[in-house]
């Protein structure tokens, strides 16, 4: 009965050991190499390779306070559902390329 009890203890203990892990280990970071690949793909047609826009079609800066200043959310809408001349990418990009390629705009930030 002794060993059970120390071998259930041990298996608490093992258990509360993971758990805290989980709870206190940092957020996953967002695929940093495939959105931009995803960015190439989708993105750099318009908004040029360095994320700058391109003048003759209008596009914008990607890094500038305009965009910038602007929610995850409201980033993660116009990447969907498209807004303007930007075609909808809902269809054709699963929720985590959106949000690592929010995540890939948050990088361009000027600093």
């Amino acid at each position: 009965m002794n060993r059970t009890m120390k071998l259930s203890n041990a298996a608490a203990m093992a258990i509360v050991m993971v758990t805290g892990a989980c709870w206190f280990s940092p957020p996953a970071k967002a695929d940093v190499a495939a959105a931009e690949a995803t960015y190439k793909t989708k993105c750099a047609g318009c908004h040029g390779a360095d994320a700058k826009g391109k003048e003759a079609l209008k596009t914008r800066d990607l890094s500038s306070a305009d965009v910038q200043k602007q929610s995850d959310a409201d980033l993660t809408t116009i990447i969907t559902a498209g807004k303007g001349k930007m075609p909808p990418y809902g269809k054709s990009l699963k929720p985590e390329q959106v949000a690592d390629l929010v995540a890939y705009i948050r990088s361009l930030a000027k600093k």
